[in-house]
């Protein structure tokens, strides 16, 4: 049962060490069955479980996403760009349900050679280069959480107030966990990502002890019930319960794809491609993001953006895997 619990935890945080694997352990059964290329850990299960969307309520738009993540998933991170064009040019058409999936319980085990938070911070270091997204490792080395469930249960109670405040407080709180080494199981982190995104933070921390912990185990047990194995996972399902799946990091023509296939007709916007505008939808972008948002060459994304700098309309943070720029002196 530790295993089990080591390799669902280890999965879900998204690909650790899954360059590492060699083939002799994948063909040893490693219960660690990481490919590098889809961007997906799999566990190993005899049982098949059915996925069932027809539970969904009603869509608003003609295609619903239903996304399971966790606030502290680096493979989900990783696929911010993707997720952040699907918006710009498919908005109209879709509604996107975020779900949280419960990564990280507690660290009660000692198994695996992950046996406490400071093995995983090299993991994360590698995943940040092969996505090509900043995320620092040392976090787990200077102050380390214990648990991703107050994070997701914070989410939750930010739901409950405004769903778009409530996915700009996710955005925070990532940003906060894999840039600035913030250990967002600590209310004080929270507290400060609340009030940035504009959140009543009185009700945040009301519903954070009550009634969030409520919708979160909800979350959980749909996770249960539709063998979601890992994060990243994605159900893109339209006005008749047709369904497609995406599971794990992807390029963005396999989630442009997942939506076609359902409504066939959807019209892509074409939206400005200029810094101001992409700046001006999402206040904060990586050098990948900016890339995959204006369709700037990655090898220039960087210069541009700091030349942006230099005329004083952006503000930067550098890590030792990348940097992130921020629109100056404005509020999310």
């Amino acid at each position: 049962m530790k295993i089990i619990k080591l390799v669902t935890i280890l999965i879900m945080l998204g690909n650790f060490g899954c360059q590492a694997q060699t083939k002799k352990k994948m063909e040893n059964n490693n219960p660690l069955m990481c490919d590098p290329e889809s961007g997906i850990c799999e566990i190993p299960t005899n049982k098949t479980s059915s996925i069932d969307c027809n539970s969904v309520k009603a869509n608003k738009k003609p295609v619903k996403i239903i996304y399971y993540t966790d606030p502290i998933c680096s493979s989900c991170w990783g696929i911010e760009p993707q997720l952040r064009k699907l918006k710009l040019e498919y908005g109209d058409n879709i509604e996107i349900e975020y779900r949280m999936g419960g990564l990280l319980p507690n660290w009660s085990y000692n198994s695996g050679g992950i046996s406490k938070p400071s093995d995983v911070a090299h993991h994360w270091d590698e995943v940040s280069v092969y996505y090509d997204m900043p995320i620092d490792g040392n976090g787990w080395l200077e102050d380390p959480l214990n648990s991703s469930y107050p994070p997701s249960i914070a989410f939750k109670a930010a739901q409950m107030q405004d769903n778009e405040k409530a996915i700009l407080f996710l955005r925070e709180i990532r940003e906060m966990v894999f840039l600035q080494k913030k250990n967002i199981a600590k209310w004080e982190h929270l507290e400060v990502a609340g009030k940035k995104v504009g959140l009543d933070i009185v009700k945040l921390k009301t519903d954070y002890e009550g009634k969030a912990k409520e919708l979160f185990e909800e979350d959980l047990k749909l996770v249960r019930e539709l063998g979601v194995r890992g994060f990243p996972t994605m159900f893109f399902t339209d006005t008749t319960g047709q369904k497609e799946m995406v599971y794990g990091s992807k390029p963005y023509s396999t989630f442009e794809s997942a939506l076609l296939k359902l409504f066939p007709t959807a019209t892509k916007t074409n939206y400005d491609k200029s810094w101001c505008f992409v700046f001006s939808k999402y206040h904060s972008l990586t050098a990948k993001e900016f890339s995959e948002l204006t369709g700037t060459p990655r090898n220039e994304s960087e210069k541009y953006l700091d030349d942006l700098i230099a005329k004083g309309h952006l503000e930067k943070l550098t890590t030792k895997n990348g940097a992130i720029w921020t629109l100056k002196n404005t509020s999310r």
